[in-house]
């Protein structure tokens, strides 16, 4: 399956030398989403694990902001009149947006600039790597809508990214954090002037879609999966995992580089 050409409703999407960028394209409301953005993003994640032409991805959004969450008046409006298995609906869906987020085999970076709360905020969690900028704002908003924080995995995956502690106070309070402190607190990688991020976050994926991206790909099932394991289960876990990336042609170009003290050319395999 090829995603080189694909088209989207709801974003936009570009496919350079098998690096994908997402971005999300309402930069006059700051790139919020809607119910079909939600569903055609989840769809186009869940797709990856089984394309030729993708190996790296980027999420942003455009203009000056990375997304501020749901739309008020085309998501959080209806929502109050939905009858509660509407509203379940809603809530799998959006989590399930970030589980194909995870379970994408391709790394995922966020280039975030600007406005990042709500959901905004739970895809960059979602995501692999987190580039911002100094001038980035980032909230879990949903208390201040009424709503607990346990929303799109943020109770799981954030106290993972940033501390237990933190992430309870970010999640309790619904407060900003800036891009400073948000680098300071591990959930950015690092920071980029503006007029920087987006061709930083692809140049950095460009080096990872041009290495082994099927050790990569195991790389981040193992990160998400050791999570629920014991230290025992987890070392003989990666003891099977690791014993199949040898296996790869990968691993014995890179040993044949080696040899010939030549520099290594990965293909994913």
């Amino acid at each position: 399956m090829k995603l080189s050409a694909y088209s989207p409703k709801h974003f936009l999407w570009e496919c350079r030398d098998t690096v994908a960028t997402v971005t999300l394209n309402r930069p006059e409301r700051k790139n919020p989403l809607t119910f079909e953005s939600y569903a055609e993003l989840r769809d186009l994640f869940r797709s990856l694990s089984a394309v030729e032409d993708v190996k790296a991805v980027v999420i942003t959004g455009a203009g000056d902001n990375f997304c501020s969450g749901g739309d008020v008046h085309e998501i959080i409006g209806p929502l109050v009149q939905m009858a509660p298995a509407q509203r379940l609906a809603f809530t799998t869906m959006t989590g399930d947006l970030v589980k194909a987020v995870r379970h994408a085999p391709q790394i995922v970076i966020a280039a975030i600039d600007g406005v990042c709360v709500g959901a905004g905020a739970a895809i960059a969690m979602a995501s692999d790597l987190r580039i911002g900028t100094e001038r980035s704002k980032v909230a879990f908003l949903f208390t201040k809508v009424g709503l607990a924080g346990c929303d799109m995995g943020a109770c799981a995956l954030l106290p993972r990214i940033i501390g237990l502690g933190r992430a309870a106070e970010l999640l309790y309070t619904g407060r900003v954090m800036n891009g400073l402190e948000a680098l300071q607190w591990g959930f950015f990688n690092e920071i980029q002037e503006p007029a920087a991020l987006l061709k930083s976050c692809q140049s950095k994926a460009m080096e990872f879609a041009q290495g082994p991206t099927f050790a990569h790909a195991m790389t981040k099932r193992m990160l998400d999966h050791e999570a629920a394991m014991s230290i025992d289960t987890a070392i003989s876990a990666e003891a099977e995992s690791q014993a199949l990336c040898m296996g790869t042609k990968d691993f014995e170009r890179a040993y044949k580089a080696f040899v010939s003290k030549e520099k290594v050319h990965f293909q994913g395999n």
